[in-house]
């Protein structure tokens, strides 16, 4: 680093934004002009993890990654890490990581980066990432697309992948209002080429929101806000009280070749 800019070795330079975080996302790489989660998406998401009823996945991943009895100081990388509450909840746990985020949303990066100021945050694709080869000892992946073949790429041999995908109830309650029929979360494991998987955990609770605000926000933060039809949100919306349940499947993988 050099003067608040890093320089590759091919000489090309990328000055860090004044929240700390570094833009490495390439102009003809852009689908739109702003990737990623929208701003509302984003603000949504950003109260409703705030406020706590996402905690015990968090609480869970860094449970897992406690019982994998890894060093103090490796390197874990937040990939899809948004507006960076999952890796601020696993900083309080362990304040020795090597850690960073990576987003292509530049306004969740932003957002990250200004309120977890000890965690490295940059913005780039999932499926072109911008780390050499063997770095990455621990990559957390919660929900966010990306490739296998990068995934291989970064991690080193013996690191590990954990994964938060949907579990078959998950959010139930706000698809049977919007769908007409409503389809279970698939819970096939996937296999990924060159990692083995070494357990799954399941985590299911029930949300017991009385905050039409906050049922508002968790609406909104999935794809679920722009799905809905405008008669079922105010149905929604107009309810006393909302029971939805939760179902993640954290899956631990380890990279062996």
């Amino acid at each position: 680093m050099q003067n608040r800019s890093l320089l590759c070795r091919n000489r090309h330079t990328f000055d860090l934004a004044k929240e700390g975080y570094v833009n490495l996302l390439p102009v003809n790489a852009k689908k739109s002009k702003d990737p990623g989660d929208n701003v509302t998406m984003m603000i949504a998401r950003r109260a409703f993890l705030e406020a706590g009823y996402y905690k015990a996945l968090a609480d869970k991943i860094s449970e897992i990654m406690r019982n994998l009895n890894l060093r103090e100081d490796i390197s874990f990388l937040d990939l899809g890490c948004g507006e960076g509450y999952y890796s601020g909840c696993i900083r309080e746990n362990f304040p020795s990581l090597n850690m960073s985020g990576l987003d292509i949303s530049k306004t969740a990066v932003r957002y990250a980066s200004k309120k977890y100021k000890d965690i490295s945050f940059t913005v780039a694709s999932a499926f072109d990432l911008p780390i050499g080869d063997d770095q990455m000892d621990l990559l957390l992946r919660v929900y966010a697309p990306s490739s296998e073949m990068e995934l291989r790429r970064v991690i080193k041999t013996g690191g590990y992948l954990i994964t938060v995908t949907p579990g078959e109830r998950h959010l139930y309650q706000l698809r049977d209002i919007i769908y007409s029929e409503v389809h279970k979360h698939t819970e096939e494991i996937k296999e990924i080429i060159g990692f083995d998987l070494q357990e799954r955990v399941k985590l299911k609770y029930k949300l017991d929101l009385q905050d039409r605000e906050m049922a508002k926000n968790l609406l909104e933060m999935t794809p679920f806000g722009w799905k809905i039809s405008a008669e079922n949100k105010v149905f929604l919306l107009n309810q006393s009280r909302w029971e939805v349940e939760c179902d993640f499947n954290i899956d631990v993988y380890r990279r062996v070749k």
